[in-house]
């Protein structure tokens, strides 16, 4: 039995797992072709690391579950999965995906500051008066 690698993505609070096996280059997200996503924006992110491996992922079907996040941030972990995902079948892709964008292999870990009690925002206070 052949052992399925697991790769984990984050951003912000989506959280991307791909897995890449043999195969004719399908990818799938949510268990949904990426045509099949409306937002340009989305599937623009996405393919990013597909374009960068000139044809490399046409031999591997990678199939990501995402949850949680907004919509650019899901794109962002997805991209950095399928990233992963390609790099720890094809060595020689590591290069190139760090010199476009770190964040491709390197999760981005920053979140928004959580609110603070009796407070309106994360820093924000009541102004004071002093006259």
């Amino acid at each position: 039995m052949k052992k399925n690698n697991v790769v984990i993505a984050k951003r912000k609070t989506a959280i991307a797992s791909a897995i890449a096996s043999d195969g004719n280059g399908r990818i799938s997200i949510n268990n949904k072709d990426i045509s099949a996503y409306s937002d340009a924006i989305f599937r623009l992110l996405v393919s990013e690391p597909l374009e960068l491996s000139n044809g490399m992922y046409r031999k591997y079907d990678v199939a990501v579950t995402v949850i949680g996040g907004g919509n650019t941030s899901r794109a962002q972990a997805v991209r950095a999965a399928i990233a992963k995902a390609l790099v720890k079948k094809e060595k020689s892709l590591k290069k190139p995906f760090l010199e476009y964008d770190r964040t491709l292999l390197v999760d981005d870990k920053r979140q928004t500051e959580p609110q603070k009690p009796y407070r309106s925002a994360a820093r924000a206070r009541r102004q004071t008066s002093y006259r």
